[in-house]
């Protein structure tokens, strides 16, 4: 994003804010990456969660499958 994650984020929140995008698992985990961008390690979990919940494909499942692990591998004890 032009504009850095931080914006970024705050787009995100604003369309999550409306309600209409709130079961579309790629704007969850859109906000995940933004949140991991800016070091929000546990508002990164939590949307990697909410986009892992609702996540039909397979595939998809497993990117944020993988992606929330390598959060967690990373997060301080």
């Amino acid at each position: 994003m032009r504009d850095g994650p931080a914006k970024g984020l705050e787009l995100v929140d604003a369309l999550l804010k409306r309600g209409k995008l709130a079961q579309y698992h790629l704007a969850h985990a859109t906000r995940a990456d933004f949140c991991r961008r800016l070091t929000k390690k546990t508002d990164a979990r939590v949307s990697y969660q909410r986009a892992l919940g609702l996540a039909k494909q397979e595939p998809e499942r497993r990117f944020l499958e993988k992606r929330l692990n390598e959060l967690l591998d990373r997060a301080e004890p």
